[in-house]
């Protein structure tokens, strides 16, 4: 049953996490700035004490601790961030945010995978997927969320029409000036309930 609801909840992701990662960033060179760095050289790792902020093109992971290595006979650079959250933010090929946050972020460049654990939460034009523990494969656009225990995955899905409603509307007379009116104070409204 585990496996049927990720699988679900990943078919459902596909759809509403539908914008393709900007290519270009993937080419990008990693650039980590931090407060302070501890090099480890024979076991081949460096440990970044924050703020951590690591960049890639529009690809922007910020930390409290960051931990960049390479596993033994492998190329592949692997960067895990821990944070309290530790956030995630990308910008996609057609311009809208994708971002993430959880208590951990590994991020593996030469797979381009992002594997987020603890209060994972990842997010695009107000969709939203949470869980334990969030896999998303950047290049392939694919996603696996999963909880434990009696948690569930939770997955938001906004209605098509979302992004068409948050765009501001355009005068289709160009040149015309938009009509104002005058602004008139509008006393707030108060539940009975909230008060008490």
């Amino acid at each position: 049953m585990k496996q049927n609801t990720g699988i679900i909840t990943a078919l459902l992701c596909l759809m509403s996490f539908s914008s393709v990662a900007k290519v270009d960033d993937l080419k990008q060179e990693v650039k980590i700035s931090a407060a302070s760095q501890e090099a480890d050289i024979k076991n081949n790792q460096i440990i970044f004490n924050g703020p951590v902020e690591v960049v890639q093109g529009s690809v922007k992971i910020n930390a409290d601790k960051l931990r960049a290595f390479t596993k033994e006979g492998s190329n592949g650079r692997i960067l895990v961030a821990t944070g309290n959250p530790a956030t995630y933010s990308q910008i996609m090929e057609d311009g809208r945010p994708a971002n993430a946050s959880a208590k951990e972020i590994r991020y593996e460049l030469s797979k381009r995978t992002l594997i987020l654990k603890g209060n994972a939460t990842l997010e695009q034009d107000g969709s939203q997927v949470t869980g334990n523990q969030i896999q998303y494969n950047i290049e392939k656009q694919q996603l696996i969320a999963e909880s434990t225990g009696s948690e569930r995955v939770i997955t938001i899905i906004q209605p098509e029409n979302y992004q068409d409603e948050s765009k501001p509307k355009t005068d289709s007379n160009k040149g015309a000036q938009p009509e104002t009116k005058p602004e008139t104070p509008v006393e707030p409204v108060v539940n009975a309930q909230e008060i008490e």
